[in-house]
């Protein structure tokens, strides 16, 4: 919404738009926060059915991370208004920051001081806080535009309700995706100890591999809004072309890095026998399915920078709903076994692949977009 604005010159709509999201992003913070502390132990107990020997740590560990989730709120809004002016380098300089802050600590509170879970949920919420003020009082500084002051922070309910027409598909997809993956997790926790090690290594590693289409998205639903606003249909085809080309190629180099390097890799995270057996079973299998990931995630970008965000929600919630199924389907059966934890992506991808390019090729995306088409 801010890169509409900012593409058409709507400075007065601009401000506003970046007022309301900072307010209600600090206040879904809030109440997320509360929310997670008085459902944690149950979820974590009942629903993903974390191993007894595991469950104080986890929740130990969650519920001080939790404390820190305002922070981590502030700053996606604060990182997002920085993109949406076209100023995406800001954001990863606080990434940076972030990064380094969190490995320090980690080491001091817990290779040092030996606090162990706590110690790390303490160094990840302290990160957080150092990047949160890093961005708010870099935007301020740089951009005049937005320093508001404490009275100009001020809650407009059709510019909230714009927001949330746009936000809420989004946030319901990364929350689907998330309980996806936590019944996934669900199916990992009961082939033992071992395959719970083992997931959690190559999950990890899966995110480096999404790294380049989640980048483009972002970089797409600027790019897609700012156009919009000026009017410029065709540079947001070019865009597409140009960024899958971009996206493909360094998911694909990333991958065979990832394919080459599997059994160091798992060396690097000490699993025992076992779990690293799964895991670099799990890293090639990765390596090869998140090559259909990057054909189609930055089409996301397109779709929610032309206010259709609902679509990637669908898509990403059927992708995911595949994945699921899949998974509990074959889990104990003859075909792919416990081996269709990491494989269920081929079918979950292949299925999001389908429907994001059918959609982008209709031009349904272009529908109630006010532009004049160069």
């Amino acid at each position: 919404m801010i890169a509409q604005h900012y593409g058409a010159g709507r400075e007065k709509d601009l401000r506003a738009n970046a007022s309301v999201g900072i307010l209600l992003l600090l206040g879904a913070g809030l109440l997320l926060t509360v929310l997670g502390l008085s459902v944690s132990e149950p979820v974590y107990r009942h629903f993903i059915k974390v191993p007894e020997e595991i469950l104080d740590l986890t929740l130990k560990y969650f519920n001080i991370y939790l404390l820190g989730l305002v922070f981590q709120f502030g700053y996606n809004i604060f990182s997002s208004i920085l993109r949406a002016v076209g100023d995406s380098a800001a954001t990863l300089y606080f990434l940076i920051i972030y990064s380094i802050i969190n490995v320090v600590l980690d080491l001091l509170f817990v290779a040092y001081w030996r606090w162990g879970a706590a110690g790390a949920a303490v160094a990840t919420d302290l990160a957080q806080a150092a990047s949160f003020f890093a961005a708010y009082l870099y935007m301020i500084k740089k951009y005049p535009l937005f320093r508001f002051r404490l009275r100009e922070y001020t809650w407009n309910w059709q510019m909230a309700g714009q927001t949330c027409r746009v936000g809420l598909p989004i946030a319901f997809q990364l929350i689907a995706v998330s309980l996806g993956i936590t019944l996934i997790q669900r199916a990992v926790n009961g082939f033992g100890t071992a395959m719970t090690a083992s997931f959690a290594v190559g999950h990890r590693i899966e995110m480096f591999l999404n790294l380049p289409g989640n980048a483009f998205l972002s970089t797409l639903a600027t790019f897609t809004g700012q156009n919009i606003g000026a009017g410029k249909l065709k540079r947001v085809r070019l865009g597409v072309a140009q960024t899958l080309f971009i996206s493909v190629l360094m998911t694909l180099l990333i991958s065979a890095f990832v394919w080459t390097m599997a059994e160091q890799i798992v060396d690097w995270f000490g699993l025992g026998e076992k779990a690293a057996f799964y895991c670099c079973a799990h890293l090639k299998a990765v390596a090869l399915i998140n090559i259909i990931l990057s054909f189609y995630m930055p089409l996301f970008g397109v779709f929610q920078g032309s206010n259709h965000s609902a679509v990637p929600a669908f898509v990403a919630i059927s992708a995911l709903s595949v994945r699921v199924a899949v998974t509990y389907l074959f889990r104990y059966s003859d075909f792919l076994g416990y081996t269709i934890i990491w494989w269920n992506g081929s079918f979950g991808f292949s299925t999001g692949c389908c429907i994001a390019w059918c959609y982008y090729l209709s031009g349904r995306w272009r529908r109630n977009v006010k532009v004049f088409d160069d």
